[in-house]
């Protein structure tokens, strides 16, 4: 009898994974622009300037207070399950393996939301809230670079290409200052920054032609 009830219990714990991985995919799936712009009167941010349901096409429509709110909801998807998990994933046996599982899966599910048809948007919030989730000091550090490409240069895709790239680097540096790095995170990290490149492929060849539009410009 107790035998039964360990294998059950067995079972159940190594199922935990997955269904922490799809309710974060389920979350992700949210796409805040669209829900937040429907909720505003706005048109819907997939029928102009970049088509893009994210923060800044939202903020194209002229209303930087449904941009904010997008940003921090979009920010949020993906920093609450990979928080989540660090704060209370150990006492039901998830690691790091998780955490990296979670994380990619909220950011899928922003990329391809299975609530929208899987048109989905870029991930550059999402991602943010990711690496938050994952530490603090990694999330200060790749806001940081975003804040400061976005200053100088006033190009969101740059400052959003810049800082994912940056982000898998700053993760095995912290190994050396505050965090024991793990090869399942950092692996997350790096598909993401590549996934996140690969959304941008339009910017970049619009950067590399100088077309690319200009933080603050308003929709065509």
């Amino acid at each position: 009898m107790h035998g039964k009830m360990a294998a059950e219990d067995s079972a159940v714990q190594a199922l935990l994974p997955f269904v922490a991985t799809l309710a974060a995919y389920l979350v992700g799936s949210l796409s805040f622009a669209v829900i937040v712009s429907r909720l505003m009167g706005l048109e819907d941010p997939r029928t102009f300037g970049s088509r893009n349901p994210g923060a800044t096409n939202v903020l194209r429509s002229g209303n930087k207070g449904a941009a904010i709110v997008t940003l921090l909801l979009d920010a949020l998807k993906g920093f609450l399950p990979v928080f989540a998990v660090r704060l209370w994933g150990k006492s039901f046996g998830l690691d790091d393996g998780t955490v990296a599982m979670v994380g990619l899966a909220a950011f899928l599910g922003h990329l391809w939301p299975v609530f929208f048809k899987f048109q989905g948007g870029k991930g550059v919030a999402t991602f943010i809230g990711v690496v938050f989730g994952i530490h603090p000091l990694l999330g200060v550090a790749t806001g940081a670079t975003w804040l400061i490409i976005a200053f100088f240069f006033r190009y969101s895709s740059l400052a959003s290409l810049v800082s994912a790239a940056f982000a898998p680097a700053y993760y095995l540096l912290g190994d050396h200052i505050q965090w024991y790095s793990d090869a399942f995170v950092t692996t997350a990290l790096f598909a993401m920054a590549v996934l996140l490149a690969y959304r941008h492929r339009e910017n970049i060849g619009r950067l590399m032609r100088g077309k690319e539009s200009r933080l603050g410009a308003r929709k065509t």
